[in-house]
């Protein structure tokens, strides 16, 4: 039986169904689920005449073991088998085929003495007993942590497996201290009606089992494709001169992350031509010490003794010669003299992401209207338009009133227009402002109301 996805489990081939919820066959796919193996001597010839027996077998999550295939059957990446296991026997799906099950026997200390068997391919029955025992598992865990709170025990159970013929499952439970399992074993089969085991994990195989999402966005290296965990310390952070902050070095499982030690090896060669970080230098105005390290500039950073607060930039180079002349019984000049004068190279933000207002429509004349006073209505007449139309910084202008007295017009306006257009004045208005008397009568002004708040807002 092979993959739904029609590729038969061929790590040659990637999964072709693009669904969101992934590979509908994701129990058989042979590229759909977590730590698959590439393959990579698949289309390469064995130049020795044996040929090994033994294939790679995986159950749920990560669980993966060797089995020998005694009756000689045509398997590949992806088909579903029937092994041997204690109590009756298991299904699983084939992982990794070829020389390559030789190397990952001999780097996980696997012999080949007294070998689990490969008895069948699955048929149909064995197929529909494993899938139903599959879908018990979530309900099972559900009950497992009731009756493991209903008894005060401190421990937290993980995942549940049950076996492919339903004759066994077993419980993955994480705890700090050693539990007392002979009650809940009795809870447990009397429940279940089937053979209980008992697994202890760590808390980093407890995040490989339920996966995850890191603080880099990726899922966790440790459910896709990292095999093996390496002891990670403190150490790794300071020889990559990170804060040694518990918040942002551990990863899901509480533990520092296994990604610090990817990029140790690069550090520890680029430390390689740097001095000691606690070495001092003898200078002429007093003692200097080392407070700070950027590797990728290569520099160091020192300061004066009596003054602890006034850093000096050097190179390495720079720190390596001053060494030298103190070793030699020479004080070197002071750290003033060789300091790296930098100079700062202003970026352009292209894309405007520390624009605060970047999202905002501005108008084109924002910059000119934002300097230009506002007239005074009471002092200065307004600017008269031929078409007595509105412009961009004045009202609409209404008809004149007969009846409306005009302000003194011996004062002059203060924003003063061009001769030519003070002349092109209607004729109709020059006669309206004949007509008007002579008295001159203070201006009335419509009362202003404030706008009424709202609660709501």
């Amino acid at each position: 039986m092979s993959c739904g996805c029609k590729t038969s489990g061929d790590s040659s081939h990637s999964c072709g169904t693009k669904s969101a919820n992934g590979c509908e066959s994701v129990n058989t796919c042979g590229n759909s689920y977590k730590l698959s193996v590439f393959d990579w001597l698949s289309n390469i010839n064995n130049p020795s005449t044996s040929q090994t027996d033994f294939v790679e077998v995986r159950f749920k999550n990560d669980r993966k073991f060797f089995y020998k295939n005694v009756n000689n059957l045509p398997l590949h990446i992806g088909s579903v088998i029937t092994v041997e296991s204690s109590p009756g026997h298991d299904i699983g799906v084939v992982s990794l085929t070829g020389e390559l099950v030789k190397i990952q026997m001999k780097k996980k200390f696997v012999t080949e003495d007294n070998p689990l068997k490969i008895y069948r391919l699955a048929n149909q029955k064995d197929i529909e007993v494993w899938q139903e025992s599959r879908a018990k598992e979530e309900p099972i865990k559900i009950q497992a942590r009731k009756i493991a709170y209903g008894l005060n025990i401190d421990m937290k159970i993980t995942d549940v497996e049950s076996q492919g013929d339903g004759g066994k499952v077993t419980f993955y439970y994480t705890s700090d201290t050693r539990v007392d399992f002979r009650q809940l074993i009795k809870e447990f089969a009397g429940t279940f009606r089937t053979k209980i085991d008992m697994k202890q994990i760590g808390f980093r195989q407890e995040a490989a089992k339920v996966g995850g999402i890191g603080s880099c966005g990726r899922e966790l290296c440790c459910s896709t494709w990292l095999t093996d965990f390496r002891s990670v310390n403190t150490n790794a952070a300071r020889y990559q001169q990170l804060s040694i902050n518990p918040q942002k070095l551990a990863g899901q499982c509480g533990k520092l992350k296994c990604c610090l030690n990817y990029e140790l090896d690069s550090y520890l060669d680029a430390l390689s031509d740097f001095p000691p970080s606690s070495s001092t230098i003898d200078t002429v105005n007093g003692k200097a010490f080392c407070i700070k390290i950027d590797v990728f500039k290569k520099k160091m950073w020192f300061a004066y003794v009596e003054r602890s607060m006034a850093w000096y930039d050097l190179d390495v180079a720079d720190v390596k010669k001053m060494i030298a002349q103190n070793k030699n019984g020479q004080k070197s000049a002071p750290l003033e003299d060789i300091k790296v004068l930098d100079i700062p190279v202003r970026s352009v933000d292209l894309i405007q992401e520390n624009t605060i207002d970047r999202f905002e429509r501005k108008s084109k004349n924002s910059g000119k209207n934002s300097t230009r006073k506002k007239p005074n209505n009471n002092n200065q007449r307004p600017n008269q338009n031929p078409d007595n139309k509105a412009t961009a910084n004045q009202p609409e202008r209404k008809p004149n009133n007969p009846e409306r007295k005009q302000p003194n017009q011996n004062k002059q306006p203060q924003n003063k227009q061009p001769q030519n257009q003070q002349n092109q004045k209607p004729a109709q208005n020059q006669k309206a402002q004949s007509d008007q008397p002579q008295t001159q009568q203070p201006k009335k002004f419509k009362k202003k109301f404030p706008p009424k708040r709202d609660d709501n807002t």
